[in-house]
């Protein structure tokens, strides 16, 4: 509520004496809800229902309250009530007794109702007043920040901000080309097109890229520069106007009362219009303007006039209609320096219909003022959302969208999001590009129409996702937003439509994280016999840091990190696959535990038979997928199942894949699975591939699959020991893996102090994943900054494994639970919270295994073999669930193969 104030003279007053600053009062309180209610309260009580309209009309006798000397005193401390009720308001003169009995009433009731409220001031440290004036220098000062090292950019695109000078400011402009401001300037509304030299001290607002040209081969100085929309007998155009910086707009001049009045008094004062030839015009005199333009003062003002009354306001300066053709800036510009031109420019000047400020003011047609600028901040806005998007810029286009929804505009900017999906040829801009289109319809459906995250597998839309498919982008791009315009009519449609724009974008990811292919690679080697079982077997993985960071596009895009452990549960590996080749040509394949006799079994015996390997909830997607991504088969070929089979193999094959862990364990289960799959597969049919080599291999088949996913859980899995795997920004898509080497004994350390709670909740993922995509691709600023912080933390983390600090690996795990719920909110159910509440005394640190929202919880436990004693402390708990603890080890094999009882070397 309190200010400093600056000395200043002001109508004549002097500063203090004292270089002291003055604490002044500012005007502004707030009120809370429960003061505002009291407050509230009194206008029905008598004598205060007079200061409302319903008292007045109720025929009460008016009553004025002051703000800070009767509602605010009444709260203040150290105010006794005897002296509020008898207090006069400083405008209260000292004959009103009448009213002074009248107000000592509603005082009353004020201290009635509002005494027992606190006050309390705000003091604002070095705030300062400024005082609105019709200085330019002034308004000028007040948007801008002088001593600033850099520009200040609002609501602009500016394609050249190392020609903006250090203090300048530019508000809802669109600067195309070479555009350089000076220090201290400003640019407000204003679209142009350089290359334009805009010196110091200068306002230039109102400008269209129309009359840019205007200021071609110009270098501007403290100048105003301003175009209007004006109605003239009700016809719109435009008019400009030009003055100095320096000019003068006062008409009164502060004279002494006596020349024997001193500095002293300074009450003495009167006020007279300035005297004639004191004013200004483009900073200089009336006498110097008119000799260089050979503007005449008749041209200016009324020959009946009085001189006296002759100054810049009245002065009819600014051409508001030309007979001939439209006005331009360049109808003011001309007077800065006049051309041999034999006078044609002043010619045209005296031709037009001229306005003073004074009479331009009534005619300025403020509607159309507005909807340029409207206009003006989309046009700039839509230049914005292009280049964010080409030139891959961490900025988030949500309140963008938000602003073109609400504003009734989402037409131009999904225009503009078409062009650029389309036009770039990059899948990674193209993929950002739709998802904001998706954002932008649903924005459009307002919260209704359901749930934005599910299916996008509509048979309307099969034509715009088969161009993608193929490759071609432009025509893909181009079917969306055909197909878009018949989705629009209501929110149930729009939320589809955004969902199969999700859709289209997978299907760019897809293509993206195919590039891995090029770093899978095999080496033939003998053939297994008929009947010969190759069998694979993997451990399970643990993130310890970095997790969100390996899943497209944020793997590419931004490049990720993260630190896994291979581990066993109950001494097991839990993981695994095995394959044999068998003489009929058929494909046989069985999911479930290890004994054939509990099996789901599949016949696939045509290519028919294998056409759901995209579609992950069919039985044995996952084998489908594998034998496809594998080589053995190809769906697309001419040849019959049979006919492939036998070609290549002489029969064909028999695979089967089993998991120990619950489904949704949070583990990384299905890319291990899909890694120990392809491994066995390979072997069977005579191919080594390296473990390097099967972790880009999952990642392909993932992407036939459909179930997209990063690379984490197969470097966890396939992968021995602790390491951390990388991938670069950058296609194609490599992951590299680096084994992270600890002190000796650590690893049995560490085995002693780390637990697996399965929290008895499966955990369900794909809903996650959409929603971490969709705010990567919005790049709101929170998740940005969370997925840097992830990279970041693991490379930390992996040194804490590098010292063996247990505590510096709690504070790791707790920090990266935290990064986990900012990136994906809602992974923590209840139950969870309450687990990891019970058990926060008795670790060092734990987290949610995989996303979180379910699965197993692991634990560093402060004690070593903590497994009975923590499974007595949640015995203890209620409301629990069907929780169960595990004892688990670090894996220092990882991906293992056996054939026919003899162990090969992965």
């Amino acid at each position: 509520m309190a200010a400093r104030a600056e000395p200043r003279s002001f109508w004549g007053r002097l500063e203090p004496e004292s270089e002291e600053d003055l604490e002044l009062v500012s005007g502004l309180v707030f009120f809370s809800v429960e003061t505002a209610e009291h407050l509230l309260a009194t206008h029905v009580s008598p004598p205060l229902d007079a200061c409302t309209y319903m008292g007045l009309d109720s025929g009460a006798r008016p009553v004025q309250l002051s703000l800070f000397f009767d509602i605010l005193l009444c709260m203040a401390r150290n105010v006794r009530r005897e002296d509020f009720l008898v207090g006069r308001p400083p405008e209260m003169g000292q004959g009103d007794v009448d009213i002074a009995g009248y107000l000592y009433g509603a005082r009353a009731e004020l201290w009635r109702e509002l005494r027992d409220q606190p006050l309390t001031v705000a003091y604002v440290p070095d705030g300062s007043y400024n005082y609105m004036t019709n200085s330019a220098s002034e308004f000028l000062h007040s948007l801008t920040f002088p001593g600033a090292p850099g520009a200040q950019v609002v609501h602009s695109q500016v394609e050249e901000r190392q020609l903006l000078g250090a203090g300048s400011s530019v508000v809802s402009c669109l600067l195309e080309g070479p555009v350089q401001l000076g220090p201290g300037s400003v640019l407000q509304h204003c679209h142009l097109r350089g290359p334009i030299h805009i010196g110091t001290g200068c306002f230039v607002s109102g400008l269209d890229v129309a009359q840019s040209e205007a200021l071609h081969g110009l270098e501007l100085h403290d100048l105003v520069l301003q175009g209007h929309h004006v109605q003239l007998h009700g016809a719109r155009s435009r008019a400009f106007t030009l003055v100095g910086r320096l000019d003068s707009w006062e008409i009164l001049a502060l004279l002494p009362l006596t020349p024997s009045c001193g500095p002293c008094s300074p009450d003495c004062f009167l006020l007279f219009p300035q005297r004639e030839g004191t004013g200004t015009y483009l900073n200089m005199s009336w006498s110097q303007f008119f000799q260089k333009t050979g503007i005449r003062d008749w041209d200016l003002w009324d020959p009946d006039m009085p001189p006296i009354e002759r100054c810049l306001l009245s002065a009819r300066l600014f051409p508001v209609l030309h007979p001939s053709r439209a006005l331009g800036p360049q109808d003011m510009l001309w007077m800065l320096d006049p051309q041999e031109d034999g006078g044609k420019a002043l010619r045209a000047w005296r031709a037009s219909w001229r306005l003073s400020w004074e009479q331009l003011q009534p005619r300025l047609d403020r509607a159309a003022t507005l909807a340029s600028r409207r206009h003006l901040f989309f046009r700039q806005a839509l230049h914005k959302a292009r280049h964010v998007l080409e030139a891959r810029q961490d900025l988030s286009l949500r309140p963008l969208i938000r602003a073109a929804v609400y504003e009734g505009c989402p037409g131009p900017l999904m225009a503009t999001l078409d062009q650029v999906a389309a036009g770039g040829g990059d899948p990674g801009v193209a993929a950002r590009a739709l998802a904001c289109v998706a954002d932008v319809l649903g924005c459009m459906a307002e919260g209704q129409g359901g749930l934005r995250s599910g299916p996008a597998a509509n048979p309307e839309w099969v034509r715009p996702f088969s161009y993608l498919e193929c490759g071609d982008l432009a025509r893909g791009v181009e079917a969306l937003a055909e197909e878009r315009d018949k989705w629009l009519s209501r929110p149930a449609l729009l939320v589809r439509a955004a969902r199969h724009y999700e859709g289209a974008g997978q299907i760019l990811i897809r293509q993206a994280v195919m590039s891995a292919q090029h770093f899978v690679s095999s080496v033939p080697v003998e053939l297994p016999a008929p009947g010969q079982w190759v069998v694979a077997e993997c451990p399970a993985r643990v993130d310890f840091s970095g997790g969100w960071s390996d899943t497209p596009p944020l793997a590419y895009e931004l490049g990720g990190a993260v630190l896994g452990l291979a581990v066993r549960l109950n001494g097991r590996r839990p993981i695994g696959a095995r394959a044999r080749r068998i003489p009929e040509p058929e494909l046989w394949l069985a999911v479930g535990p290890r004994q054939d006799k509990m099996a789901t079994k599949i016949v696939c015996g045509s290519l028919d038979d294998l056409q759901d390997y995209c579609q992950p909830h069919a039985p044995g997607a996952l084998l489908k997928a594998a034998f496809i991504c594998a080589g053995i088969v190809s769906v697309h070929s001419k040849l019959s199942l049979s006919e492939q089979l036998l070609c290549a193999f002489g029969g064909g094959f028999e695979l089967h894949t089993w998991s120990e862990l619950p489904h949704g364990s949070g583990l990384g289960t299905s890319s291990i699975l899909a890694g120990a799959a392809l491994a066995a597969l390979q072997r069977a049919a005579g191919r080594a591939v390296g473990t390097e080599a099967l972790i880009h291999a999952v990642l392909h088949l993932e992407q036939l699959l459909t179930t997209g996913g990063g690379w984490q859980d197969q470097v966890g899995g396939l992968m021995p020991g602790i390491k951390v795997g990388r991938s670069r920004a950058q296609l194609p898509l490599k992951v590299e893996v680096e084994e992270i080497t600890v002190p000796a004994g650590f690893v049995q350390k560490l085995n002693d102090h780390l637990l697996l709670v399965y929290t008895g909740k499966t955990r369900l993922a794909r809903n996650l994943l959409q929603d971490v995509l969709r705010s990567w691709y919005a790049r709101l600023p929170a998740v940005v900054q969370n997925a840097h912080n992830l990279v970041r933390h693991t490379e930390e983390c992996a040194e804490a494994f590098r010292q063996g600090s247990l505590p510096l690996l709690g504070q790791c795990l707790t920090s990266y639970w935290e990064q986990k719920k900012l990136m994906a909110p809602g992974c923590e159910p209840l139950a969870v919270r309450r687990m990891m509440a019970v058990l926060a005394p008795h670790v060092h640190g734990q987290s949610l295994a995989g996303a979180g929202g379910g699965g197993f919880l692991y634990l560093l436990t402060k004690e070593p073999r903590q497994k009975e004693a923590l499974e007595a402390v949640l015995a203890k708990t209620e409301g629990l669930g069907n929780y169960s603890i595990h004892l688990v080890e670090v894996d220092t094999q990882g991906l293992s193969l056996q054939l026919l009882g003899t162990e090969t070397s992965a």
